[in-house]
Parts: structure tokens; sequence; C-alpha cells
């Protein structure tokens, strides 16, 4: 692990899994809200086992990176987020000049990611985007439904186990988030209030370069994009802007976090099988 000192003087943690095998790229991890990197282990490892390096960042407000409280972000803190992962990116490109780097992504790294490729997307050979969805329309549900919208998230499931049971069909997986005590937050006002200021950005996609190749992959019955409406609009707006290779799957039943569901294993290949045909071409 390493730390790096953001702009306004915000210590960030990074986590590093480095492959054993001669390197084919890198991958640069964004976690999403009221997590940590470390719940992506596994994730990394396969990547690893792939030849890749592995570089995830505690977001500022999460894991080692909270110095102020769960989910406190700091002023101006949603643009700041985003301009840390710019940062790693120079890091990441330092560390391994003239390998290819993928940006991948979950929930709220993956608007993170929507945001950076507005403004970087030459930075990054490819990105990938998990448990995503178009943010602006997002942002309008918890606009007009206010903080119940979390826990409506939920609904569909009852009776349900746990209030966390629209993460994933593994139970295991369920109680581990559950019983983390890095885990189960939001952002504070400040920065759900920058992320909500930023919405309108996410629905004009013309700043993407046309030649970045883009994975969105999310499962049917994750309710942050209410039953694919909001995510095959995301997607429609990358083909609508001619990016040239925009991949889309979708995994029946699997639930937010499909690197945490009970077909993980087939996630992680498709991520995998879909890099390696991106970086080859």
């Amino acid at each position: 692990m390493f730390t790096f000192t953001s702009d306004d003087g915000v210590v960030i943690h990074v986590h590093e899994w480095p492959t054993e095998q001669e390197p084919r790229g890198v991958v640069q991890l964004a976690h999403g809200m009221g997590e940590h990197a470390k719940r992506y282990a596994h994730v990394a490892e396969a990547l690893n086992a792939r030849g890749f390096h592995v570089y995830a960042a505690d977001h500022r407000g999460h894991g080692e990176s909270m110095h102020a409280g769960p989910g406190n972000i700091g002023d101006d803190g949603w643009n700041r987020l985003v301009a840390d992962m710019v940062t790693l990116t120079g890091i990441i490109r330092d560390k391994h000049p003239g390998l290819p780097v993928v940006l991948l992504s979950h929930s709220l790294g993956s608007f993170a990611s929507q945001q950076y490729i507005l403004d970087h997307s030459h930075l990054i050979d490819a990105v990938a985007l998990s448990g995503t969805t178009a943010v602006d329309h997002l942002i309008e549900s918890l606009v007009n439904d206010g903080p119940d919208v979390l826990a409506q998230f939920n609904a569909e499931f009852e009776p349900a186990r746990t209030p966390h049971d629209w993460l994933s069909r593994d139970e295991a997986q369920v109680d581990l988030y559950i019983n983390d005590p890095l885990c189960g937050f939001s952002l504070d006002d400040a920065g759900m209030g920058g992320l909500i200021a930023a919405g309108p950005r996410f629905a004009d996609v013309e700043g993407v370069r046309q030649d970045l190749p883009i994975l969105v992959f999310v499962g049917t019955s994750d309710p942050l994009n209410a039953a694919l409406s909001r995510t095959d609009v995301a997607v429609e707006r990358y083909n609508s802007a001619g990016i040239e290779d925009v991949t889309y799957y979708t995994y029946p039943g699997a639930r937010h976090e499909i690197f945490n569901e009970t077909n993980r294993d087939d996630v992680i290949n498709d991520l995998t099988t879909w890099m390696d045909r991106v970086l080859e071409a």
C-alpha cells in the first residue's frame, strides 16, 4: 500500500495487488459508496492470474482514506473524488510506462468513472462500469423521493432477511457487508449535493473519445437500474455518441454487487475476456 496527498491535502490510501506474471496491463479499480477497496481482493487476484497489476484507492471518506467520518468527502468533495482518480491514473502511468490501463469501477465508483471519461478519456485505454446506471435519472429519483429511496432499494425483496438483501443473492456476502465496520454508510450531505449538482453533465457524453472501449455490466434485479431502464439509457447515450465499442452484459436475477453475486465467477470471466479482446485490438 502507498499514499498520495490530494490537491486539497487529503491523504488517499492505495492498495496494490501486483501480478507475478509478465504484466500485460494495469487495472485501476474504483469501489462504490459506503465500502472500501479491500472488498475487491478476490477480483484483484483473478486479474493478477491473467497478468494484470491492480491498484485500488480507498476513496476519500472511505476505508483507510476516512479522515473526518464515514462518507465525509469534504468541500467540493464529489469533483475532488474524481480528481483523485485522475491523479492515481497518473501515478500508475509513471510506475508502468507503456502498459495499458483499464479503469474498472462499481456503483458510485462507476458514476465517478462516467464523469472521469467526460474530461479525461485520453488517459485510459478502456473503462468497465459495474452496477451502473444513467446517473442523472437516478439523481432525479433521489431528489423526488428523498432519502427513503435508499430504503426502497430493498422493497422488491420483501419479506427480506436483512435491509441489504438488494446487494446480492449470496447471503454470506450480504452478512460480510453488514458485519464490516467500514461498510454501510452514505455520502455526507455536501458530498451528495455535489453529485446531484453534477447530474446534468451525465446526459451529454459527446466528450468521450470515440475509440474508448466501454463495458457496462449489471444485474437485472439491481434496483439502481430500475429493471434495466436506467442503464439502457446510459448505454444508448454512448452508442448514439458514436462510441465505437460499447459492450453491454446483463445477468438475470443478479442484484447490485455482481462481483459478490452467486454467479461472480461468470462475471469475472466476462470481464477478463472483454479485456483480452479490447486490449489486443
